[in-house]
C-alpha cells in the first residue's frame, strides 16, 4: 500500500484523500532517506568537532570548564 496524500479542494475547500501515485511515491521515499542521510551527516560532523576540540583540550591539559573559562 502507497502512502496516503490529501489534497484541498480549490473550489469547495473539501478535502480528498487519495494514494500517491508511483512518481509521488518515489519522490516520498527519496525525500525521506535523504532527510535521513542529511540527520546522519549532521550528527556525524557535529561529533567529530567535539572529537577535535576534545583531542586539543588533552594535549593542553585542560577541561572543558577551563577552556570555556579562558575563551569566555
Amino acid at each position: 500500500m502507497k502512502p496516503m496524500i490529501r489534497i484541498i479542494d480549490g473550489i469547495s475547500d473539501s478535502p480528498i484523500d487519495r494514494e500517491m501515485t508511483d512518481t509521488e511515491a518515489i519522490k516520498y521515499a527519496a525525500d525521506q532517506t535523504a532527510s535521513i542521510v542529511s540527520e546522519l551527516a549532521n550528527k556525524t560532523a557535529a561529533e567529530l568537532v567535539a572529537t577535535k576540540r576534545q583531542i586539543v583540550l588533552d594535549k593542553l591539559g585542560l577541561t572543558q570548564d577551563e577552556a570555556q573559562a579562558l575563551l569566555g
